[in-house]
C-alpha cells in the first residue's frame, strides 16, 4: 500500500512538472520578442567598456537582473492577487521611462552644446584616469540594470498572463523558471557578443600550415572585421528597441490606441506593410512619448533652477 502511494505521489509530481514545462515553453515563446530587445539593449549598454572589464560588467548587470526578478516575481504575484488593476498603469510607467531614456540618450548625443562640453572636459581631465573609468563603468551598470528592470517586468507580466488560470504553485514555478532561463540566456549571449573580438584574435593566432589552421585564421580575421559593425548595429538596435518596446507597452495600455494601430496595419493591402506598420507606429508613439516626457523633465528642472536663484 505504501509502495502504491509513493508511485501515485511520483506520478502526481511528474504530471505537475510536465504542466509547468509546457506552460514555461508557451511563456518563453510569448516573451521571445522582449527577449530579443533585452539582448540588443544589454549588449549595447556594455559597449565602450575596457576589454578586461567587459565580463565583470556583464556579470554585475546579470546579478542586478536576477535581483530585479527576485523583486518582480513576488511583487507581480501579490499585485495580481490584490491589485490586478495596477499592473497596466505600472507597466505603462515603465514603458514611458524606456521612451524617456531613449530620447534623453539621443538628446545628449546630438544636442550637447560646446559650452556644456567645455564645462565637462576640465573636470574629466583633472580626474585620475582609473577613477574616471570606474565612474563610467558604474554608470553603465546602473543604466543597464534600470533598463533591465522595465524589460523584466514586461516578461514577468506576459508570463503571469500565460499562467493566470494555473494553480499558485505552478505560477511560482513557471515565473521562477522563466526568470532564470531569461537571465542566463540573455547575459550568456551578451557575454559571448562582447568577447567576440577576443575569439577572433584567438583564431588568428592558430599555428600550422594545414587547411584547418588556415581556415581558423581566415575565420578569425572575418570575425575581427565583422565585430565592430555588429556592435554599432546593436547600439542602433538597442536604442530603437527602447522606443519600440516602450511604445508597444503604452499602446497596449490604451485599448483604443492599440486597436487604432492594429486597424491601421490591417487596412493595408501589402503583407509586409501589414506586418511592420504596427511596429513602426509603436516606435513613433515611443519617440513622441519620450520627447514629451523629456520636455516636461527639462521644464521642471529649469523652473526648479529659477526658483533656487530667487
Amino acid at each position: 500500500m505504501a509502495g502504491a502511494s509513493l508511485l501515485t505521489l511520483i506520478d502526481d509530481i511528474a504530471t505537475i512538472l510536465d504542466d509547468v514545462a509546457v506552460m514555461t515553453k508557451i511563456a518563453a515563446k510569448k516573451t521571445a520578442g522582449v527577449l530579443g530587445d533585452d539582448l540588443a539593449l544589454n549588449a549595447q549598454q556594455v559597449t565602450g567598456v575596457n576589454a578586461d572589464r567587459e565580463l565583470p560588467v556583464v556579470w554585475a548587470v546579470a546579478k542586478g537582473s536576477m535581483v530585479n526578478k527576485m523583486i518582480l516575481v513576488p511583487l507581480a504575484l501579490v499585485i495580481s492577487a490584490l491589485l490586478p488593476w495596477a499592473i497596466t498603469p505600472l507597466l505603462m510607467l515603465g514603458g514611458l521611462f524606456l521612451c524617456f531614456e531613449g530620447v534623453e540618450k539621443l538628446f545628449h548625443k546630438w544636442f550637447h552644446s560646446a559650452s556644456e562640453q567645455a564645462h565637462i572636459a576640465p573636470h574629466k581631465i583633472g580626474q585620475d584616469e582609473r577613477n574616471a573609468l570606474e565612474i563610467n563603468e558604474k554608470e553603465k551598470i546602473k543604466g543597464a540594470i534600470r533598463t533591465d528592470f522595465v524589460l523584466s517586468a514586461e516578461i514577468i507580466v506576459i508570463t503571469l498572463g500565460t499562467v493566470a488560470s494555473a494553480s499558485f504553485s505552478q505560477q511560482i514555478a513557471v515565473l521562477t523558471g522563466i526568470a532564470v532561463i531569461m537571465t542566463v540566456g540573455v547575459y550568456g549571449l551578451v557575454a559571448g557578443i562582447v568577447k567576440l573580438d577576443d575569439g577572433g584574435i584567438y583564431l588568428t593566432k592558430s599555428k600550422g600550415s594545414d587547411i584547418i589552421a588556415k581556415l581558423q585564421r581566415k575565420l578569425g580575421l572575418m570575425i575581427l572585421g565583422f565585430a565592430p559593425y555588429m556592435m554599432r548595429t546593436l547600439s542602433i538596435v538597442g536604442t530603437a528597441a527602447m522606443f519600440l518596446v516602450g511604445g508597444a507597452i503604452l499602446a497596449h495600455g490604451s485599448p483604443s490606441l492599440h486597436q487604432l494601430i492594429e486597424h491601421t496595419g490591417n487596412s493595408l493591402s501589402h503583407g509586409l506593410l501589414q506586418t511592420i506598420t504596427p511596429t513602426l507606429l509603436n516606435g513613433a508613439l515611443g519617440i513622441a512619448a519620450g520627447i514629451a516626457t523629456l520636455t516636461l523633465v527639462l521644464g521642471i528642472k529649469k523652473l526648479h533652477a529659477q526658483l533656487k536663484t530667487k
